[in-house]
Protein backbone atom coordinates (compact mmCIF):
# COMPACT_ATOMS: atom_id res chain seq x y z
CA UNK A 1 0.00 0.00 0.00
CA UNK A 2 1.21 3.41 -1.24
CA UNK A 3 1.78 5.79 1.94
CA UNK A 4 -0.68 8.97 1.96
CA UNK A 5 -0.18 12.20 3.08
CA UNK A 6 -3.12 11.32 5.84
CA UNK A 7 -1.52 8.08 7.01
CA UNK A 8 0.27 9.07 10.20
CA UNK A 9 -2.12 12.17 11.13
CA UNK A 10 -5.72 10.35 11.84
CA UNK A 11 -5.41 10.00 15.10
CA UNK A 12 -3.85 13.25 15.75
CA UNK A 13 -6.99 14.79 13.87
CA UNK A 14 -9.40 12.62 15.46
CA UNK A 15 -11.09 14.06 18.58
CA UNK A 16 -13.10 12.46 21.15
CA UNK A 17 -17.27 13.75 20.72
CA UNK A 18 -16.06 15.35 17.18
CA UNK A 19 -16.46 13.63 13.38
CA UNK A 20 -13.33 13.02 11.60
CA UNK A 21 -15.15 13.68 7.87
CA UNK A 22 -12.94 12.73 5.00
CA UNK A 23 -14.39 13.53 1.26
CA UNK A 24 -12.95 12.18 -2.03
CA UNK A 25 -13.44 10.80 -5.46
CA UNK A 26 -14.20 7.47 -5.56
CA UNK A 27 -11.53 4.69 -4.97
CA UNK A 28 -9.06 7.30 -4.22
CA UNK A 29 -8.40 5.59 -1.53
CA UNK A 30 -10.79 6.73 1.53
CA UNK A 31 -11.29 3.53 2.81
CA UNK A 32 -8.07 1.62 2.53
CA UNK A 33 -6.59 5.05 4.31
CA UNK A 34 -9.20 4.43 7.68
CA UNK A 35 -8.52 0.82 7.54
CA UNK A 36 -4.76 1.46 7.94
CA UNK A 37 -5.70 3.31 11.09
CA UNK A 38 -8.16 1.13 12.56
CA UNK A 39 -5.61 -1.82 12.21
CA UNK A 40 -3.21 -0.05 14.45
CA UNK A 41 -5.48 0.42 17.27
CA UNK A 42 -5.49 -1.58 20.60
CA UNK A 43 -7.10 -5.16 20.34
CA UNK A 44 -8.75 -3.86 23.14
CA UNK A 45 -10.55 -0.86 20.73
CA UNK A 46 -14.23 -2.01 20.55
CA UNK A 47 -14.72 -0.60 17.05
CA UNK A 48 -18.04 -0.46 14.84
CA UNK A 49 -17.14 -0.10 11.19
CA UNK A 50 -20.20 -0.35 9.00
CA UNK A 51 -21.50 1.53 4.93
CA UNK A 52 -24.13 3.52 4.40
CA UNK A 53 -25.31 0.66 2.42
CA UNK A 54 -26.32 -1.17 5.57
CA UNK A 55 -30.07 -1.35 5.62
CA UNK A 56 -30.15 -2.02 9.34
CA UNK A 57 -27.86 0.77 9.96
CA UNK A 58 -29.73 3.36 7.42
CA UNK A 59 -32.96 2.42 9.99
CA UNK A 60 -31.13 3.38 13.19
CA UNK A 61 -30.39 6.55 10.87
CA UNK A 62 -33.14 7.42 9.94
CA UNK A 63 -35.50 7.21 12.87
CA UNK A 64 -33.75 9.68 14.65
CA UNK A 65 -34.76 8.80 18.07
CA UNK A 66 -32.18 8.55 21.00
CA UNK A 67 -34.02 5.42 21.92
CA UNK A 68 -32.72 3.45 19.05
CA UNK A 69 -29.61 5.43 18.17
CA UNK A 70 -27.86 5.51 21.93
CA UNK A 71 -28.08 1.88 22.43
CA UNK A 72 -27.01 0.89 18.92
CA UNK A 73 -23.30 2.45 19.42
CA UNK A 74 -22.92 3.12 23.32
CA UNK A 75 -20.83 0.43 23.68
CA UNK A 76 -18.10 1.08 21.06
CA UNK A 77 -15.07 3.25 21.37
CA UNK A 78 -14.91 4.32 17.83
CA UNK A 79 -17.40 3.83 14.71
CA UNK A 80 -16.70 4.27 10.97
CA UNK A 81 -18.81 4.83 8.59
CA UNK A 82 -17.82 4.47 4.79
CA UNK A 83 -20.11 5.98 2.08
CA UNK A 84 -21.91 8.20 5.10
CA UNK A 85 -24.02 9.71 2.19
CA UNK A 86 -25.98 7.15 1.63
CA UNK A 87 -28.00 7.42 4.59
CA UNK A 88 -30.22 10.10 5.20
CA UNK A 89 -30.26 12.41 8.62
CA UNK A 90 -26.58 10.88 9.06
CA UNK A 91 -25.95 14.60 10.30
CA UNK A 92 -28.50 14.79 12.64
CA UNK A 93 -27.47 10.84 14.35
CA UNK A 94 -24.21 11.31 14.28
CA UNK A 95 -24.76 14.33 15.95
CA UNK A 96 -26.43 12.10 19.04
CA UNK A 97 -23.69 9.92 18.98
CA UNK A 98 -21.10 12.63 19.32
CA UNK A 99 -23.03 14.85 22.08
CA UNK A 100 -24.61 11.91 23.99
CA UNK A 101 -21.72 9.29 24.25
CA UNK A 102 -18.64 10.13 26.20
CA UNK A 103 -15.25 10.30 24.80
CA UNK A 104 -16.54 8.39 21.37
CA UNK A 105 -14.87 9.28 17.70
CA UNK A 106 -16.27 8.76 14.52
CA UNK A 107 -15.67 9.27 11.50
CA UNK A 108 -17.55 9.61 8.19
CA UNK A 109 -16.29 8.99 4.52
CA UNK A 110 -18.11 10.17 1.44
CA UNK A 111 -17.56 10.36 -2.48
CA UNK A 112 -20.08 12.88 -3.02
CA UNK A 113 -19.63 16.34 -0.97
CA UNK A 114 -23.13 17.58 -1.94
CA UNK A 115 -24.78 15.15 -0.42
CA UNK A 116 -22.69 14.31 2.76
CA UNK A 117 -22.37 18.08 3.36
CA UNK A 118 -25.66 19.00 3.21
CA UNK A 119 -26.59 16.05 5.98
CA UNK A 120 -23.32 16.76 7.64
CA UNK A 121 -22.72 20.12 7.47
CA UNK A 122 -25.34 22.10 8.98
CA UNK A 123 -25.95 19.51 12.46
CA UNK A 124 -21.86 18.96 12.62
CA UNK A 125 -21.53 22.96 13.14
CA UNK A 126 -18.58 22.71 15.74
CA UNK A 127 -18.05 18.90 15.93
CA UNK A 128 -16.43 18.04 12.74
CA UNK A 129 -12.74 18.24 11.11
CA UNK A 130 -12.91 17.89 7.52
CA UNK A 131 -10.34 16.65 5.03
CA UNK A 132 -10.01 16.35 1.35
CA UNK A 133 -8.35 13.04 0.23
CA UNK A 134 -7.27 13.46 -3.68
CA UNK A 135 -5.74 10.68 -5.69
CA UNK A 136 -2.05 10.12 -5.04
CA UNK A 137 -0.14 13.17 -5.39
CA UNK A 138 3.39 14.04 -6.99
CA UNK A 139 4.68 14.82 -2.92
CA UNK A 140 2.70 11.25 -1.98
CA UNK A 141 4.76 9.62 -4.80
CA UNK A 142 7.92 10.86 -4.07
CA UNK A 143 7.45 9.84 -0.90
CA UNK A 144 7.17 6.42 -1.27
CA UNK A 145 9.48 6.06 -4.67
CA UNK A 146 11.73 9.09 -4.79
CA UNK A 147 12.31 12.12 -6.36
CA UNK A 148 13.49 10.42 -9.67
CA UNK A 149 9.95 9.02 -10.17
CA UNK A 150 7.52 12.08 -11.00
CA UNK A 151 10.51 12.91 -13.45
CA UNK A 152 10.95 9.82 -15.38
CA UNK A 153 7.28 8.98 -14.95
CA UNK A 154 5.85 12.37 -16.05
CA UNK A 155 4.51 10.84 -19.24
CA UNK A 156 2.98 8.26 -17.50
CA UNK A 157 1.10 10.49 -15.08
CA UNK A 158 0.07 13.16 -18.13
CA UNK A 159 -2.23 9.84 -20.03
CA UNK A 160 -3.02 7.81 -16.90
CA UNK A 161 -3.19 10.17 -13.83
CA UNK A 162 -2.55 9.43 -9.84
CA UNK A 163 -5.57 6.57 -8.73
CA UNK A 164 -3.59 4.28 -6.15
CA UNK A 165 -4.99 1.12 -8.94
CA UNK A 166 -3.41 2.81 -11.72
CA UNK A 167 -0.43 3.54 -10.29
CA UNK A 168 0.34 -0.05 -8.90
CA UNK A 169 -0.74 -1.40 -12.41
CA UNK A 170 1.79 -3.29 -14.25
CA UNK A 171 0.91 -2.57 -17.56
CA UNK A 172 -0.79 -0.17 -19.76
CA UNK A 173 -3.49 -2.05 -20.60
CA UNK A 174 -4.49 -2.74 -17.01
CA UNK A 175 -4.14 0.81 -16.42
CA UNK A 176 -7.25 1.46 -18.95
CA UNK A 177 -9.07 -1.14 -18.01
CA UNK A 178 -9.13 0.40 -14.35
CA UNK A 179 -10.12 4.44 -15.83
CA UNK A 180 -12.46 2.71 -18.00
CA UNK A 181 -13.93 0.76 -15.25
CA UNK A 182 -13.85 4.34 -12.93
CA UNK A 183 -15.59 6.04 -15.86
CA UNK A 184 -18.02 3.42 -17.04
CA UNK A 185 -18.57 2.40 -13.29
CA UNK A 186 -18.25 5.22 -10.32
CA UNK A 187 -17.84 8.04 -12.54
CA UNK A 188 -21.39 8.91 -12.49
CA UNK A 189 -22.74 6.46 -9.99
CA UNK A 190 -23.55 9.90 -6.97
CA UNK A 191 -25.37 11.67 -9.39
CA UNK A 192 -27.65 9.44 -11.26
CA UNK A 193 -28.09 7.41 -7.97
CA UNK A 194 -28.24 10.55 -5.40
CA UNK A 195 -30.00 13.25 -7.85
CA UNK A 196 -32.56 10.16 -9.91
CA UNK A 197 -31.01 11.68 -12.84
CA UNK A 198 -31.50 9.06 -15.74
CA UNK A 199 -30.23 10.73 -18.88
CA UNK A 200 -26.37 9.55 -18.13
CA UNK A 201 -25.66 10.21 -22.16
CA UNK A 202 -26.05 14.37 -21.48
CA UNK A 203 -23.64 14.21 -18.59
CA UNK A 204 -21.16 12.46 -20.30
CA UNK A 205 -21.39 14.80 -23.62
CA UNK A 206 -21.19 17.28 -21.40
CA UNK A 207 -18.03 15.81 -19.84
CA UNK A 208 -16.44 15.31 -23.19
CA UNK A 209 -17.23 18.51 -24.41
CA UNK A 210 -15.07 20.17 -21.41
CA UNK A 211 -12.74 17.68 -21.49
CA UNK A 212 -11.78 19.50 -24.69
CA UNK A 213 -12.14 22.81 -23.27
CA UNK A 214 -9.31 22.53 -20.66
CA UNK A 215 -7.65 25.85 -20.19
CA UNK A 216 -10.48 27.36 -21.75
CA UNK A 217 -12.91 29.98 -20.57
CA UNK A 218 -16.43 28.30 -20.85
CA UNK A 219 -19.90 29.31 -22.06
CA UNK A 220 -22.62 28.12 -20.23
CA UNK A 221 -25.22 28.91 -22.94
CA UNK A 222 -22.59 27.63 -26.22
CA UNK A 223 -22.61 24.51 -23.89
CA UNK A 224 -26.56 23.83 -23.75
CA UNK A 225 -27.21 24.57 -27.56
CA UNK A 226 -24.59 22.15 -28.53
CA UNK A 227 -26.04 19.79 -25.80
CA UNK A 228 -29.95 20.45 -26.55
CA UNK A 229 -30.31 21.52 -23.04
CA UNK A 230 -31.65 24.64 -20.89
CA UNK A 231 -28.79 26.70 -19.67
CA UNK A 232 -30.30 26.00 -15.79
CA UNK A 233 -30.19 21.89 -16.61
CA UNK A 234 -26.35 22.63 -17.87
CA UNK A 235 -25.37 24.81 -14.85
CA UNK A 236 -27.13 22.06 -12.53
CA UNK A 237 -25.04 19.39 -14.50
CA UNK A 238 -22.02 21.47 -14.29
CA UNK A 239 -22.58 21.64 -9.61
CA UNK A 240 -23.71 18.30 -9.57
CA UNK A 241 -20.04 17.34 -11.25
CA UNK A 242 -17.97 19.06 -9.00
CA UNK A 243 -19.57 18.06 -5.85
CA UNK A 244 -19.24 14.96 -6.70
CA UNK A 245 -15.56 15.37 -7.77
CA UNK A 246 -15.15 15.24 -10.90
CA UNK A 247 -14.77 18.82 -12.01
CA UNK A 248 -13.10 21.85 -10.24
CA UNK A 249 -14.42 25.18 -11.71
CA UNK A 250 -11.55 27.98 -11.71
CA UNK A 251 -12.95 31.20 -12.20
CA UNK A 252 -11.40 34.73 -13.54
CA UNK A 253 -10.05 37.45 -11.71
CA UNK A 254 -10.53 41.17 -11.75
CA UNK A 255 -10.86 44.51 -9.81
CA UNK A 256 -13.24 45.41 -11.80
CA UNK A 257 -10.86 46.57 -14.41
CA UNK A 258 -12.95 46.75 -17.62
CA UNK A 259 -10.40 44.78 -19.53
CA UNK A 260 -10.27 41.30 -17.48
CA UNK A 261 -12.82 38.34 -17.76
CA UNK A 262 -14.00 37.55 -14.87
CA UNK A 263 -17.37 35.95 -15.32
CA UNK A 264 -16.70 33.03 -17.08
CA UNK A 265 -15.04 29.50 -15.89
CA UNK A 266 -12.71 27.00 -16.83
CA UNK A 267 -12.86 23.17 -15.34
CA UNK A 268 -10.42 21.03 -15.03
CA UNK A 269 -11.00 17.40 -14.04
CA UNK A 270 -9.56 16.09 -10.76
CA UNK A 271 -7.69 13.21 -12.39
CA UNK A 272 -5.79 13.39 -15.92
CA UNK A 273 -6.35 9.29 -16.60
CA UNK A 274 -10.30 9.95 -15.87
CA UNK A 275 -10.33 13.11 -18.21
CA UNK A 276 -8.64 10.74 -20.86
CA UNK A 277 -10.95 8.04 -19.67
CA UNK A 278 -13.68 10.31 -20.93
CA UNK A 279 -12.48 11.12 -24.48
CA UNK A 280 -11.16 7.41 -25.28
CA UNK A 281 -7.35 8.27 -25.60
CA UNK A 282 -4.46 6.87 -24.14
CA UNK A 283 -2.01 7.34 -26.69
CA UNK A 284 1.51 8.44 -25.65
CA UNK A 285 2.80 11.66 -25.01
CA UNK A 286 4.59 11.96 -28.26
CA UNK A 287 1.52 11.25 -29.96
CA UNK A 288 -0.75 13.66 -28.73
CA UNK A 289 -1.67 17.51 -29.74
CA UNK A 290 -3.44 18.23 -26.31
CA UNK A 291 -0.35 17.99 -24.59
CA UNK A 292 -1.01 21.54 -23.27
CA UNK A 293 -4.09 20.66 -22.12
CA UNK A 294 -2.45 17.53 -20.06
CA UNK A 295 0.05 19.50 -18.98
CA UNK A 296 -2.10 22.65 -17.50
CA UNK A 297 -4.62 20.33 -16.05
CA UNK A 298 -2.06 18.04 -14.12
CA UNK A 299 -0.40 20.91 -12.64
CA UNK A 300 -3.41 22.30 -11.65
CA UNK A 301 -4.30 19.62 -9.56
CA UNK A 302 -1.20 18.84 -8.68
CA UNK A 303 -1.26 22.21 -7.37
CA UNK A 304 -4.82 22.08 -5.40
CA UNK A 305 -3.30 18.70 -3.23
CA UNK A 306 -0.27 20.77 -2.36
CA UNK A 307 -2.66 23.46 -0.87
CA UNK A 308 -4.73 21.12 0.94
CA UNK A 309 -1.99 18.58 2.51
CA UNK A 310 0.08 21.75 2.93
CA UNK A 311 -2.22 23.56 4.69
CA UNK A 312 -1.90 26.47 2.58
CA UNK A 313 -4.77 28.53 1.81
CA UNK A 314 -5.65 30.49 -1.24
CA UNK A 315 -7.95 31.94 -3.36
CA UNK A 316 -7.49 30.43 -6.96
CA UNK A 317 -7.97 31.87 -10.42
CA UNK A 318 -6.66 32.49 -13.77
CA UNK A 319 -6.50 35.87 -15.23
CA UNK A 320 -7.24 37.04 -18.86
CA UNK A 321 -8.12 40.20 -20.50
CA UNK A 322 -10.00 40.54 -23.71
CA UNK A 323 -7.69 41.77 -25.63
CA UNK A 324 -6.18 37.65 -25.10
CA UNK A 325 -3.30 38.46 -22.58
CA UNK A 326 -3.48 35.75 -19.56
CA UNK A 327 -2.37 33.85 -17.13
CA UNK A 328 -2.82 30.48 -16.40
CA UNK A 329 -3.41 30.06 -12.33
CA UNK A 330 -3.41 33.20 -10.25
CA UNK A 331 -3.00 32.62 -6.11
CA UNK A 332 -4.34 35.03 -3.76
CA UNK A 333 -2.46 35.16 -0.59
CA UNK A 334 -2.29 37.31 2.39
CA UNK A 335 -3.17 40.23 0.39
CA UNK A 336 -0.35 39.32 -2.24
CA UNK A 337 -0.84 37.87 -5.97
CA UNK A 338 0.99 35.16 -7.50
CA UNK A 339 1.19 34.45 -11.41
CA UNK A 340 1.88 31.09 -13.14
CA UNK A 341 2.14 30.15 -16.79
CA UNK A 342 1.66 26.21 -17.43
CA UNK A 343 3.85 25.38 -21.20
CA UNK A 344 5.79 21.97 -21.31
CA UNK A 345 8.48 22.22 -23.15
CA UNK A 346 8.84 26.49 -22.64
CA UNK A 347 11.97 27.76 -21.24
CA UNK A 348 10.48 31.81 -21.36
CA UNK A 349 7.12 33.53 -21.17
CA UNK A 350 6.16 36.82 -20.90
CA UNK A 351 4.54 38.76 -18.02
CA UNK A 352 1.62 40.23 -19.49
CA UNK A 353 2.00 43.87 -19.14
CA UNK A 354 -1.74 45.03 -18.32
CA UNK A 355 -1.27 42.41 -15.02
CA UNK A 356 1.94 44.20 -13.66
CA UNK A 357 0.81 47.39 -14.06
CA UNK A 358 -2.62 46.84 -12.52
CA UNK A 359 -1.05 44.81 -10.05
CA UNK A 360 2.09 45.98 -8.96
CA UNK A 361 4.31 43.94 -6.64
CA UNK A 362 2.50 40.82 -7.82
CA UNK A 363 4.86 37.97 -9.23
CA UNK A 364 4.82 35.98 -11.95
CA UNK A 365 6.82 32.51 -13.04
CA UNK A 366 6.81 29.87 -15.86
CA UNK A 367 6.23 26.02 -14.82
CA UNK A 368 7.66 23.43 -17.37
CA UNK A 369 8.72 20.09 -17.15
CA UNK A 370 12.57 21.32 -15.94
CA UNK A 371 11.05 23.13 -12.32
CA UNK A 372 7.42 21.36 -12.02
CA UNK A 373 8.52 19.78 -9.22
CA UNK A 374 8.94 22.92 -6.95
CA UNK A 375 5.72 23.65 -8.02
CA UNK A 376 3.85 20.76 -6.77
CA UNK A 377 6.34 19.84 -3.75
Amino acid sequence: MIKRHYDDKIKKLLKPNRVLVIYGPRRVGKTTLVDSYLSKLPVSTKVYRSTGENKDLQDVFEATSFSKILPFFESYDQVFIDEAQMIENIGLGLKVIVDQIPNIKVIATGSSSFDLSNKIGEPLVGRQHVLKLFPLSVMELVGEFGGAYPVENLDNLLVYGGYPDVIKSKSFKEKVDILTQIRDSYLYKDILELENIRNSKKIYDLLRLLAFQIGQEVSIQELGTQLGMSRALVERYLDLLEKSFVLINLRGYSRNLRKEVNKMSRYYFYDNGVRNAVIGNFSAVKERDDLGQLWENFLFIERLKKQAYGGQHSNNYFWRTWDQQEIDLVEERDGKLFGFEFKYSSTKARVPKTFVKTYPGSSFKLINRHNFLEFVM
